[in-house]
């Protein structure tokens, strides 16, 4: 017994006085664990700091399996995983069908069973994420989705059905992760250029890399309001891929402002670091079959960005995937996964493409591919982009 106690003390001992074994202990814990151990002395805080700022790997949530009635699969696997992740979110993407998001699907039989809402299930998403957690959310007709588990896992190119994805990057020494969102003025046909600057997309030169997304591309002017968020961006030296998208539910930040209901605009992540490379190909209408298909991904291949911290994303229009390729799906995902085994890649099928060849060399210098300052909107073309986040420790 005397022994017993004894060792006890020394264990106690040890886990108050030594910040190393401390360390080494809590590092095994997910992060919703180690925020609640965080709770328990000023040693434990500050070793549950060091820890937390040490986890710069970008994490996701998967969801593949059809949900409730009530609730999106998402939703679920969102609750489910955020117990697991090692990493504190600090900027998420989350993208899901929108067929099953918003709650299309009828269902005459259960009297009780109701429509889902999509504002509701946004606001599900967002209660699971941390409150500082800056947060955009799109719904868009497929879903370009890794499994989780492993970064080498097939990705899946999910057209019809139930699926989503929740990208969570962390707090990333180097790189600076930021929302934006411009709406169309309708009493004011000119943009106004300035809001660029309050967005982080002008006068900053570690700029590298802006996803954009335009919503309600049916309204009127919604072309020509794109072209003056993209026009501008097209000048500097830094790649810009995206797409349309059926619409965006959740735009959480500092300074965002709420959606006008039947207005168009473009919402969007910005990138910004020196450690950051990135590079962008557009597989065109005629690349319709395996062989072409991966003479695209060799292009991109050959940028020889680094695989490590690395996310792959493909923005494809809702009439590519089985119905281009005709005798096989998954054709663009199988391709990408071919030439880079170990890059998670993440996206859609939309109603129009953002993007260009784009291959940079030393100093993020983008190349040149020719004189013509490049068309970036596309229809029936796919766009696949590599975002490399630097060295992690």
């Amino acid at each position: 017994g005397g022994s017993v106690m004894e060792t006890a003390a020394k264990g106690g001992f040890v886990l108050s006085n030594l910040a190393e074994v401390v360390e080494r202990v809590l590092g095994f814990l997910p992060t919703k664990a180690l925020l609640r151990a965080a709770c328990v002395c000023r040693l434990w805080r500050e070793c549950a700091r060091r820890i937390l700022r040490a986890r710069q790997r970008v994490a996701w949530v998967s969801a593949l399996e059809p949900g409730s009635a009530e609730s999106h699969a998402l939703v679920r696997a969102l609750a489910r995983e955020l117990e697991k992740v090692h990493v504190l979110p600090q900027t998420v993407l989350y993208i899901a069908d929108a067929e099953t998001f918003s709650g299309h699907e009828e269902c005459h039989e259960q009297k009780k069973a109701r429509k889902r809402n999509s504002k509701e299930t946004a606001i599900a998403l967002e209660k699971l994420l941390p409150k500082r957690c800056h947060v955009l959310g799109l719904v868009t007709p497929g879903i370009v989705v890794t499994p989780m588990g492993s970064s080498s896992n097939q990705p899946q190119e999910i057209e019809e059905g139930e699926a989503g994805f929740a990208l969570l990057f962390p707090k990333i020494d180097g790189v600076k992760i930021h929302t934006f969102h411009f709406s169309k003025d309708t009493k004011n046909r000119i943009f106004d250029e300035s809001k660029f600057a309050e967005a982080g997309l002008k006068n900053n030169p570690d700029l590298r890399v802006v996803l954009l997304f335009g919503y309600n591309s049916w309204k009127s002017g919604a072309t020509r309001f794109l072209h003056q968020i993209v026009n501008p961006l097209n000048e500097k030296s830094i790649i810009l891929a995206g797409g349309q998208v059926e619409s965006f539910t959740s735009l959480t930040s500092e300074n965002s402002n709420a959606q006008p209901g039947d207005a168009c605009g473009v919402v969007g992540l910005a990138f910004s670091g020196p450690q950051i490379q990135s590079a962008t190909v557009l597989l065109d209408q005629d690349v319709a079959d395996e062989r072409s298909a991966e003479a695209a991904m060799q292009r991109l291949k050959a940028a020889n960005i680094p695989e490590h911290n690395t996310i792959g994303f493909m923005f494809a229009c809702v009439g590519r995937g089985y119905r281009h390729y005709k005798t096989k799906r998954n054709m663009e995902a199988d391709a990408f996964r071919k030439f880079f085994p170990n890059v998670p890649l993440f996206g859609f099928f939309g109603h129009g493409e953002i993007g260009c060849d784009r291959i940079v060399t030393g100093n993020f210098v983008l190349r040149e591919c020719n004189d013509i300052k490049d068309d970036l909107l596309h229809g029936y073309t796919t766009v696949m982009t590599l975002i490399h986040l630097g060295s992690t420790k």
